[in-house]
């Protein structure tokens, strides 16, 4: 079954859309993974391996500001972790795997620290204190913008950034207004397109 977004962005597809100069992007973990992971083909599909490392290409070639969030770190390293595992042995819980496998984890050590200094050499980083204020700020949102708790907080960066873009393939940033989505999910801009959301540069 297909997602019911409610679209309250403003969509781009990157498969049309040139970035220039002007552009501010906050850079969405996944988009990270794809662009800096060297396994990321094993499971991830085609247009997520080829659209978005070109869109994040086009962006650097122009001189785009390409902003990344410290939060971004975590989802990033857990997602290289969990691929190599299942690479290694998906049977093998992940407790084990960190613990018990000593050059499987500093293989792991080594694909995360290559990742995210892709991702400091290009891009700054935005960053956000997460308090008490934060996180309730957060909690109100999750009533309203049905997305998941680092993405939350995400938007939280920004917020206190002033970013209004974000490149991503998570169709849960549909559902934020006042943003510009910037996706090649087919899923995302056709929801948009139904509900006259999307944007054409």
């Amino acid at each position: 079954m297909g997602v019911n977004y409610t679209v309250q962005a403003e969509v781009v597809d990157i498969r049309s859309d040139n970035p220039s100069k002007d552009d501010i992007f906050l850079v969405d973990t996944n988009i990270w993974y794809w662009y800096t992971y060297t396994n990321a083909s094993i499971s991830a599909l085609n247009y997520q391996i080829t659209e978005y490392p070109s869109y994040v290409a086009k962006a650097i070639s122009v001189d785009s500001l390409l902003l990344y969030c410290g939060l971004s770190f975590a989802e990033l390293a857990h997602n290289i972790e969990q691929a190599e595992r299942k690479i290694f042995n998906p049977d093998i819980r992940p407790k084990e795997y960190r613990h018990n496998y000593p050059a499987e984890r500093a293989k792991v050590v080594a694909e995360v620290e290559t990742a995210w200094n892709q991702v400091t050499s290009i891009a700054a980083c935005t960053d956000i204190l997460i308090n008490e204020d934060k996180t309730n700020t957060a909690l109100t949102r999750f009533q309203t913008q049905l997305l998941d708790g680092y993405d939350l907080l995400i938007l939280e960066a920004m917020d206190k950034a002033g970013v209004k873009q974000i490149i991503t393939d998570d169709g849960d940033y549909l559902t934020v207004p006042e943003i510009r989505v910037f996706t090649a999910n087919a899923g995302a801009i056709s929801a948009a397109k139904k509900q006259g959301k999307q944007l054409l540069r």
